[in-house]
């Protein structure tokens, strides 16, 4: 059998609204040749919350599928066989719950056990830097993470219980280097908590290493790209066997997937992406000893909204021309003998190791996020990225060069180029989930939410008492409740902190210094800005970079991180006294969560403050929110922070006397 006849498993990330839909579109992904499933969950389930959760307003199947408990998974999959499929799920906090919900889903339909292949994305620590949809402290976190692998190497042996994520640091700003020493360094936590946990015999332990995979980013930086896959294989095969005495290659070999970059897609001239995909793409394809096993790819239209099904169809026929029309898979790796990849490879994998070494030094991966550094250095990445960006340092075709352009079809009627999601389906989701608990046994889901928390306060494995709150009809807010009590809740390092003066100095940036020195002297005092994350959206890359430069500016920046509501931001905006309130919501659910917003600021006397709000937002969604009252809307598009922030001071100047 060639490459050929057996390629990379075929992926388009997918999920909303409601499972029953979302099954419908992974039947016909599968019609037109996906090979396999990579399951978006909405928000609150990725933070373990019901649909009928205060802070799950707005976002129930907005950016991916609500799955409350059994019968929720049950229609997800109805029909579609999972002992032949390969489904891939990404989440992280409660994976060991969506993880046991899928098993009896497949168990009820008379598969076996063994022959489930798939992987729970399951990491921890990238949620905790990049993506925010962490639940517990580090320690309990790792502890699940532990019994979930534990649990899979005697039961789901074809199951990878973990995907270390390295795509969602590369987003959040991680170069190369910080992205595989950031990764490996999770990957040794894991394994270190697995190996010290005794739950798997050492002559086992390779079995655990064996099911260990990745999930990394590919930007466009081709060459960059590959040799960080091969530096990233090499310094796998030395840690796991250096560190963890594993002599078979094949239980040593770096398996990943792969989602190629959406840092880099662009509002403007979306018609771009297309190409940047297909380099993307190439960077973890075309070096057949570095290849990825699994290949999922935005959509070329994911910087304005939500894709279509043809979107996301277009996204896979890329992968299909690649994989059946080109030559690509019939040759051994084309780059063998480079000294130009070698010496670019080597260069990756020292500079990667030593990080690794320093993150060790300061007492592992657990450490260095509970301290701030790792947040720290990605922030002040990703700042300094930005920067380069908008001193034209670094070129963005259609953004910061090459800006003329024709008029763009695909994007004629911007309305009607995304998919949204009907408001009515959370008030179906939160009849839902009354429904079902009307009708399973309460003492049952009693008794089996009992026994997880008794269980959650010794050492023992977890993932049997989870089946049993499955089994008993268990919903995800309890399950997660349950462990919220005994474990505690955490609140990440937000990293703006140690990311002041990251900027490049230029005319526009001393500009804007003395607008807000001149602002703050007319209102008598330094100006005082609120950037709030309303709702469960964990991705503060945004609302931490506008943190940073306007600090950098002379504001005074008030952040207290993600996950509030509306109320907690309003009641916040009064008690620091600020003269803007600046809204970062990248999930879509800006038309319910700002106007909140905006309504618990009157109630609290503070009508008179400008509210600005960024994100992915349609224009029709824009203009809806400028009449609710927003003083301004920033898209994509606007990627220049001091502009943005120069606008923000002229709000203020406007609203005048009308301040808190």
């Amino acid at each position: 059998m060639t490459d050929r006849d057996r390629p990379w498993v075929m992926r388009t990330y997918a999920g909303h609204s409601t499972p029953a839909e979302s099954n419908a579109l992974y039947r016909r992904n599968l019609a037109k040749g996906q090979t396999g499933l990579s399951v978006a969950f909405d928000l609150p389930t990725q933070t373990g919350y019901d649909p009928d959760s205060v802070l799950a307003r707005g976002e129930v199947g907005k950016v991916g599928v609500p799955i409350a408990h059994l019968g929720d998974m049950r229609a997800l999959f109805e029909g579609i066989p999972l002992e032949r499929m390969n489904t891939s799920m990404t989440i992280n906090a409660p994976a060991m719950w969506l993880l046991a919900l899928y098993q009896v889903v497949a168990e009820e339909q008379g598969a076996d056990l063994s022959a489930l292949a798939g992987t729970t994305q399951n990491d921890i620590v990238k949620e905790y830097l990049s993506r925010g949809t962490y639940v517990f402290p580090p320690g309990p976190s790792l502890r699940l993470i532990t019994d979930t692998i534990a649990y899979t190497v005697s039961t789901l042996p074809k199951w990878n219980p973990i995907n270390i994520c390295s795509y969602h640091l590369q987003e959040a700003g991680a170069q190369p280097v910080q992205e595989v020493a950031y990764a490996l360094s999770t990957a040794i936590a894991v394994l270190d908590g697995v190996r010290d946990s005794g739950q798997v015999a050492p002559e086992d332990f390779g079995q655990v290493v064996g099911r260990i995979s990745f999930f990394v980013n590919a930007g466009v930086r081709f060459v960059e790209e590959m040799c960080k896959l091969r530096a990233f294989a090499a310094l796998w095969d030395r840690i796991t066997r250096e560190r963890y005495g594993v002599t078979d290659d094949k239980l040593r070999r770096f398996r990943y997937g792969v989602q190629v970059n959406s840092l880099g897609l662009t509002e403007a001239q979306p018609e771009n992406n297309v190409q940047r995909i297909l380099l993307e793409m190439l960077a973890v394809t075309l070096s057949k000893d570095a290849r990825a096993r699994a290949v999922q790819l935005p959509a070329w239209n994911e910087a304005l909204g939500l894709p279509r099904p043809w979107d996301q169809q277009w996204s896979l026929r890329m992968q299909q021309v690649l994989a059946y029309e080109s030559d690509l898979l019939e040759y051994p790796d084309l780059f063998a003998g480079s000294t130009v990849v070698q010496a670019k490879t080597d260069e990756i994998a020292e500079a990667a190791y030593a990080e690794i070494e320093r993150i060790a030094d300061l007492g592992g991966v657990v450490a260095a996020v509970e301290s701030g550094y790792l947040k720290a250095q990605l922030v002040g990445a990703h700042a300094e990225r930005r920067a380069r960006i908008e001193s034209g340092e670094l070129v963005v075709v259609g953004v910061n060069k090459f800006t003329e352009t024709e008029p763009n079809p695909l994007t004629a009627d911007l309305d009607a180029a995304i998919q949204t999601v009907d408001p009515a389906v959370e008030s179906e989701a939160v009849r839902s989930l009354r429904a079902w608990k009307d009708g399973r046994d309460p003492a049952a889901a009693g008794a089996a939410l009992d026994r997880l928390r008794q269980q959650a306060a010794t050492p023992a494995n977890l993932m049997d008492a989870t089946l049993a709150c499955v089994r008993a009809g268990v919903t995800t807010g309890e399950w997660t409740g349950v462990l919220r009590e005994v474990f505690g809740e955490f609140r990440a390092p937000t990293g703006v902190s140690g990311s002041v003066g990251t900027a490049i100095p230029s005319e526009e940036l001393v500009g804007l210094r003395h607008d807000v020195d001149r602002a703050s002297a007319d209102l008598g005092r330094r100006l005082r800005l609120l950037v709030g994350k309303p709702g469960l959206d964990g991705h503060s890359n945004g609302a931490e970079q506008i943190a940073v430069r306007a600090r950098d500016a002379g504001f005074e920046v008030v952040y207290q991180g993600i996950r509030l509501t509306p109320a907690q931001i309003a009641a916040a905006a009064v008690a620091e006294d600020v003269h803007c309130v600046g809204l970062s919501v990248l999930s879509g659910s800006h038309l319910q969560l700002v106007p909140e917003v905006l309504a618990e600021l009157r109630a609290a006397g503070a009508g008179g403050v400008p509210v600005v709000v960024g994100g992915i937002i349609p224009d029709a969604d824009a203009r809806a929110l400028r009449e609710a009252g927003v003083a301004a809307v920033f898209t994509p598009k606007d990627f220049g922070i001091t502009q943005i922030l120069r606008t923000i001071v002229e709000e203020i100047r406007r609203a005048g006397s009308a301040v808190v």
